[in-house]
């Protein structure tokens, strides 16, 4: 008996075998529609009945926002908050309507959307889902057994996998109506309110992070002038102190012209004289007129006194 329980459980475990989203997987990034249903097809594509089934569409979407079940989006991006939301809206919609699950999700919305606290919330109600799994294994194992004792599945299949079926319905509907009570209890919030709240909060954000960039625009700006103006005063200075060398230089050149030896006089090349006969050679020599005439050759000049 033991080893037909284990079996069963195998089985059962097998049939109620849920994809879930653990919370390191939800993306802390911005995600556009496409990416949105993408991830959730990825992550929860084993709970497909059949292969036609959508876990998540850009129609569905659409409906939850405009139902008011969905904040919108920023800018066309879907925050981490909103996919948490997607995620809580994908496992009740099977069971609640979607004003049962307004009344669920408003408040939580109003109060913890666009804060770290939801993915914290998202975070405590997974590790509460794992041990509910064996819960739920179990009992649905204690069903099994006792249908097979009244309905043996050896002489009867249909009416033992039917009153299997009669009493796994019946415990979720005595579940479901649990649950309504509970979501009766629940104060009363008005989505549209809540919505409308909700997204003065996101303009407010918006608003603050337009400003934060501006100022981090006016202060690069700021730096960069800052960046300009070192150059323009370092070539200022250079200049400085090259007029600085240049007024020295002109305050020792007369020391310098001083030192020199005087120029020689007008119309005489200074250097050696000539040795003694070496004039009267064949060499012509030009001599000076001090009338201010042409400068007459020698012999010319012996010509003329002839």
């Amino acid at each position: 008996m033991d080893e037909q329980l284990l079996q069963l459980k195998r089985e059962i475990r097998e049939m109620i075998r849920l994809d879930f989203i653990i919370p390191e997987d939800i993306p802390e990034i911005e995600l556009y529609m496409d990416q949105v249903t993408r991830f959730m097809d990825q992550h929860l594509e084993n709970n497909r009945r059949t292969e036609e089934d959508k876990i998540l569409t850009k129609t569905m979407i659409n409906n939850y926002t405009k139902n008011r079940l969905l904040p919108p989006p920023r800018n066309k991006k879907y925050s981490k908050e909103h996919i948490i939301l997607l995620i809580y809206i994908y496992y009740l919609k099977n069971v609640l309507s979607i004003g049962d699950i307004q009344r669920i999700l408003t408040p939580m919305t109003l109060r913890y959307f666009d804060a770290e606290k939801m993915g914290e919330i998202y975070n405590d109600i997974y590790e509460l889902e794992k041990p509910q799994y064996f819960n739920i294994e179990a009992s649905t194992a204690k069903a099994a057994q006792l249908v097979e004792k009244k309905f043996p599945r050896d002489k009867d299949e249909y009416l033992n996998k039917m009153a299997f079926i009669y009493l796994l319905g019946y415990d979720m509907f005595s579940k479901k109506r649990l649950i309504e009570k509970l979501i009766d209890e629940l104060p009363e919030v008005d989505p549209k309110a809540a919505l409308a709240e909700v997204k003065a909060e996101m303009k407010a954000e918006k608003k603050a992070e337009k400003a934060e960039k501006a100022r981090k625009t006016a202060a690069r700006k700021t730096s960069a002038g800052r960046t300009l103006k070192t150059p323009a005063k370092k070539t200022a200075a250079k200049k400085s102190a090259a007029q600085g060398k240049a007024a020295v230089k002109k305050t020792a050149a007369p020391g310098r012209t001083a030192a020199k030896k005087p120029a020689a006089p007008s119309g005489k090349t200074p250097g050696r004289k000539p040795a003694p006969g070496k004039a009267a050679t064949g060499k012509t020599t030009v001599k000076k007129n001090t009338a201010g005439k042409a400068p007459v050759r020698k012999s010319e000049a012996k010509k003329r006194e002839e």
